[in-house]
Parts: C-alpha cells; sequence; structure tokens
C-alpha cells in the first residue's frame, strides 16, 4: 500500500505520481520549498519555510514563484487524469503557508498541447553549460511569449542591443554585490552538494563550468571553485535569447501566478527543443531590480531572467522522495 492517500476520486499510487510530477518544478538552488496534503476532496499546496533562503530571497518572493510553478505542475498532471482542476489562491487568511487548494472540477479529456507540456515535466533540466550559437528563431518565442500570456505574465525578449549590454552591466553589478557577501555566499556553499546522497541543493555536476574572464554574462558557480575546467573552444553563446519575465500586479498572489506562467514558458522552451537557465542575480538584489525595471521601461515588476539556447544534455538535478512532500497529519484541512 503506497504510503500515500488517495484524493480527488485518484488512487494513492496515482496522487503519488501527480506529486512526483509537481515536484519536477524549478526552485531557487533546488530548494524545493513546498509540501502537500492531499485530502479525498483537495490537494492542499503549502510552503515549506524551512526551505526558505533568508539571504537570497528574505521576502520568500522566490519561494513563492517555485511553488507556483509546483502548482502548475500539478494542474498539468491532473489534466493528465482527465480531470480540470479548480484552483483557490490564499484560500485562509489565517495560515499564509497555505498557498493554493485544488479541486475536482469535472472530467475534461487531455489536450494536445497539454499531453505535449506534461511530456516535456521530466525532459526539463536548469542548463548551466555554454549553449551553441544557434539562434532562437521567432516561431519559438512567440510560442514563450503566448505561454507567459496564457498565465497572466508578459515575457519580454531583450533583443534590442543597447539594451542587452545594459542588462549585462546590472547583472554583473548584482552578482558582485552578491559574492560581497559573505552570509550570501555561506548560503551558497550550504546549498551545493558533493553528496550523492542528498536530494536537494545543485550538484557539482550539474553546476555548470568553472566562470572566466571572458564570460559576457555572469553565472553562479555551485562547485565552490572546484568545478570543470572549460574545454577549449566551448565558451559560453555569444547571443543567448535573454527574456525577462514580469507580473502584471506586484505582492504574494502575483507571484504565485506568475510562477505557473514561468513553468509554463520553461515547458514550452524544453518540448521545443530548448534549454533554459536562470540569471537570478539581477532579481534578487533590491536595486538591480529596480534598475531592470525601468530598463525595459514599464511598471510591471520583473519576476525572473531566462538565458534561452540550444544547449547539450545535462544531469538531472536530485528531487526529494514523495514521502518527504507530505504535509504532517496534525495539520487541519483547508476551508
Amino acid at each position: 500500500m503506497s504510503h500515500v492517500p488517495g484524493a480527488l476520486g485518484l488512487t494513492p499510487e496515482q496522487v503519488e505520481h501527480l506529486l512526483a510530477t509537481a515536484g519536477r518544478a524549478p526552485s531557487l538552488h533546488n530548494s524545493q520549498p513546498w509540501l502537500f496534503r492531499p485530502t479525498p476532496r483537495a490537494i492542499e499546496l503549502h510552503a515549506d519555510p524551512r526551505r526558505n533562503l533568508p539571504v537570497a530571497d528574505p521576502d520568500g518572493r522566490e519561494l513563492r514563484l517555485s511553488a507556483g510553478a509546483a502548482l502548475f505542475n500539478l494542474r498539468l498532471a491532473l489534466h493528465g487524469h482527465g480531470i480540470r482542476p479548480i484552483v483557490t489562491l490564499f484560500p485562509d487568511r489565517d495560515h499564509p503557508d497555505l498557498l493554493a487548494v485544488v479541486r475536482h472540477g469535472g472530467s475534461r479529456p487531455l489536450t494536445p498541447e497539454q499531453n505535449r507540456l506534461l511530456r516535456a515535466v521530466p525532459a526539463w533540466k536548469t542548463n548551466r553549460h555554454p549553449f551553441t550559437d544557434t539562434l532562437v528563431d521567432a516561431p519559438e518565442q512567440h510560442a514563450m511569449r503566448r505561454a507567459a500570456l496564457d498565465e497572466g505574465a508578459w515575457l519580454h525578449i531583450v533583443a534590442d542591443t543597447a539594451e542587452r549590454t545594459a542588462l549585462r552591466r546590472i547583472v554583473a553589478r548584482a552578482h558582485a554585490v552578491q559574492m560581497a557577501d559573505p552570509a550570501f555566499r555561506a548560503e551558497l556553499a550550504a546549498w551545493s552538494t558533493t553528496d550523492a546522497d542528498r536530494r536537494d541543493g545543485v550538484p557539482a555536476i550539474a553546476g555548470g563550468t568553472l566562470p572566466e574572464p571572458q564570460d559576457k554574462w555572469a553565472m553562479r558557480d555551485f562547485t565552490g571553485g572546484a568545478g570543470l575546467a572549460r574545454v577549449p573552444g566551448k565558451d559560453f553563446e555569444d547571443e543567448p535569447l535573454i527574456a525577462v519575465l514580469t507580473s502584471h500586479l506586484s505582492g504574494a498572489t502575483a507571484e504565485l501566478q506568475v510562477g505557473q506562467a514561468l513553468q509554463r514558458i520553461l515547458l514550452t522552451a524544453t518540448a521545443s527543443g530548448l534549454a533554459t537557465s536562470f540569471l537570478s542575480q539581477v532579481v534578487e538584489v533590491p536595486q538591480t531590480r529596480d534598475e531592470l525595471r525601468r530598463l525595459i521601461g514599464g511598471t510591471r515588476p520583473p519576476q525572473a531572467v531566462l538565458r534561452i539556447g540550444y544547449g547539450w544534455p545535462v544531469v538531472t538535478t536530485p528531487r526529494r522522495e514523495v514521502a518527504d512532500l507530505l504535509m504532517p497529519e496534525t495539520t487541519s484541512p483547508a476551508p
């Protein structure tokens, strides 16, 4: 018998697969800051505050983005079982860590587009390695923009040369600010791992190659300086596609919503054969995040910056066991 209870008319084994699929979402330093509580009539999504990163993410913004991405995966997996999910965000003001409740909204067959995205879930990985110099064509860019719009967000492609140059400088400045902070470096080191049995964090083998002076875009080193040296001729691509994901509003609810858009974009890119990684420094440092907002000429707050291109296969980061994603039994059900 599975340790996971049944929910929404699904068997324990089916719910276990649902939660495993939900857990294949991106998160800051692969912290996986989510918990689930399946009940007969609902599946609750909770924040796991023990997995918040207080230096890089002091207000929990990226935690909520990550939870939103996990929520999108959960919605997609339910569609895979022919269930139309009905989602309520922040259903109980007295329990702010209860982020969402997903209920059964009736039967609906899986669409071809949903099937395409669902099949991309296990294939998606953050690719911190160099990409090829092949440019991302207009149809793929349009598909990612449409994915953002479908989830109520906006994806700004940074195509203007002057804008790209300015953004590159802002990213470098944000990176320098963070790396000058001993507390940030200690937090980064705590989530970088060489432990093969660890089910979270970024393993050194997935951390990318060591930074080099000629690199145009600042990339984090999850290896503590012990990563692989760059293979000659395998520098980072000259012109990756850089995109800024923005929300129409600010606040916790908007962050959960834009997290769903983020995951839809990542899966759309993966289904098109594209690789993705993040330039998170610029949205984690308040000053540079505000500079980025002004740079792209809008009032919408920037939530994530993506590097997109064509890459080579990379290893999968570890994931927590489904048993570790379950809320304690003492938790009260959502209203």
